[in-house]
C-alpha cells in the first residue's frame, strides 16, 4: 500500500550547475549502461539512482551555486524526481501540474493541467517514451493516465480518449467507481507502460492487478492478477475461493514502482499487502501475491518466479520502494541480481533470472 514519503514544503525547483570552467574531455559515443543520462524515474529502468557524470565531485561540491530557480504555481507535498531528456527537464508540481523546463536556464517551455487540490494529489514524476520523432510524456491525474507530446505538452489525440485513459478500464466492473490513482511513474518497456496503482487499504478496496497499456493507443495489453483467479497458481493460498471477486477483499497492488531488465525482458514488481490492511480475518491463507516480489515476462505478464516476504500480512510490511537491478561477483563470476529493500530493514537479493536467493533466507514457522 501507499505510505507517505517525508514531507517537503516549497515552491521552487532548484537545478545546480558548477561554475568552475572545467574542461570536458572528448570521448567516444557512450555505450549502453554507462549511466550518463537521467531519462527514467530514479535514473534508469533498473532504478539504480546512479550516474557516472563526474563534473561534480567531493572536492568541488562546496563551490556549487544556484544557477536558476523555478517558482511553481502551487505548493504542498513534493515527492517528484525529475527526468531530463534532450536538455529538457520534466517534472510535476506539488499539485500535479506537469511542467517542461529548459534544463540550462529554468525557463518554462510548457505546462499541462491545473492544480489538483485534494489530499491524495502527490506525484513522484513522469515517464518518457520515444519512437523516432514521436516523443511522449506519460503522467497521471486522479484515475487517468495521460499521453502528452513531449515538446508541446499537448495531449496525443490518438491515445485512448483524446489523450487519456481511465486506469480502471483494465479492471473488473466492480472497480469502476472505486478509489484508483497512481502516484509513481509507470515503467516503460518497448511500446508498453506498466502502471503502479494506489488504491484503498480498507475493506472494499479494488483488486491490485498489474496492468500494461499500449503507449501508442492506450489499449490494455496484459493483466497479472495479484489475487489469483481459479486455475491460476496461488489460488489455493486464499481460504475464501471467491477472494478474487470479493466485495470486501482487495489490494495486493504495486504502489512503490517497478524495475525492468530490458535485455532479459523481465519486469520486477513488488506488491503491497492485501486489504483490509490490518485485519486478516476475512482473508485467511498466505495471500499470494501480496507482499511479494514478482518477476514477470514484460511482453506478456506471465509469472516467471516470485518470492513472498510476509505471509498473511496484518502489519503493513509491504516493500516500500522499487527493486534495484545490479550485478554481483562471486568466485570471479558475474551474477545478474535484483535487490529489494523492506520495511523490516532487510535487503533481499536474488538471481534476477532464476529467483534463487543469493544470500541465505531463513524462514521460521509462526
Amino acid at each position: 500500500m501507499f505510505k507517505s514519503s517525508p514531507i517537503f514544503y516549497g515552491i521552487a525547483v532548484l537545478f545546480i550547475l558548477i561554475h568552475l570552467g572545467c574542461e570536458i574531455e572528448e570521448r567516444d559515443l557512450p555505450q549502453k549502461n554507462e549511466y550518463i543520462t537521467w531519462s527514467s524515474y530514479l535514473g534508469d529502468p533498473g532504478r539504480s539512482h546512479y550516474s557516472t557524470l563526474s563534473q561534480i565531485t567531493k572536492n568541488n561540491v562546496n563551490h556549487l551555486k544556484v544557477a536558476w530557480t523555478y517558482e511553481a504555481a502551487d505548493w504542498g507535498q513534493m515527492q517528484m524526481n525529475p527526468i531530463v531528456v534532450d536538455s529538457i527537464l520534466y517534472g510535476v508540481t506539488a499539485a500535479l501540474r506537469v511542467v517542461a523546463l529548459n534544463a540550462a536556464t529554468g525557463k518554462e517551455i510548457w505546462q499541462f493541467g491545473d492544480s489538483v487540490k485534494v489530499w491524495h494529489s502527490t506525484s513522484r514524476g513522469v515517464s518518457y517514451w520515444e519512437d523516432g520523432k514521436d516523443k511522449r510524456i506519460l503522467c497521471t491525474r486522479g484515475p487517468h493516465l495521460f499521453a502528452l507530446n513531449a515538446l508541446t505538452g499537448e495531449p496525443i489525440p490518438s491515445f485512448g480518449d483524446n489523450g487519456k485513459i481511465d486506469l480502471r478500464s483494465g479492471m473488473p466492473d466492480s472497480a469502476k467507481d472505486k478509489f484508483v490513482i497512481s502516484n509513481t511513474p509507470g515503467t516503460i518497456f518497448k511500446n508498453l507502460i506498466v502502471m503502479p496503482l494506489r488504491i484503498s487499504e480498507d475493506a472494499g478496496a479494488a483488486s491490485g492487478d498489474i496492468m500494461a497499456f499500449n503507449i501508442i493507443t492506450g489499449e490494455l495489453q496484459w493483466v497479472f492478477h495479484t489475487i489469483p483467479h481459479p486455475g491460476e497458481v496461488g489460488f489455493d493460498t486464499w481460504k475464501d475461493t471467491t477472494a478474487y471477486k470479493s466485495p470486501i477483499v482487495g489490494a495486493a497492488n504495486n504502489w512503490a514502482g517497478m524495475a525492468v531488465d530490458e535485455e532479459a525482458e523481465i519486469i520486477y514488481v513488488p506488491t503491497g499487502s492485501a486489504a483490509p490492511d490490518f485485519y486478516g480475518g476475512v482473508r485467511l491463507g498466505s495471500n499470494l501475491y501480496a507482499n511479494s516480489l514478482l518477476a514477470l515476462n514484460a511482453n506478456t505478464g506471465e509469472r516467471l518466479w516470485h518470492f513472498q516476504f510476509t505471509h498473511h500480512d496484518i502489519w503493513d510490511r509491504d516493500p516500500p520502494a522499487p527493486p534495484n537491478l545490479l550485478t554481483l561477483e562471486r568466485a570471479g563470476k558475474k551474477i545478474p541480481a535484483v535487490a529489494q529493500v523492506t520495511k523490516q530493514g532487510y535487503v533481499y537479493v536474488f538471481n534476477r533470472l532464476t529467483g534463487e536467493p543469493l544470500f541465505d533466507i531463513e524462514e521460521k514457522p509462526m
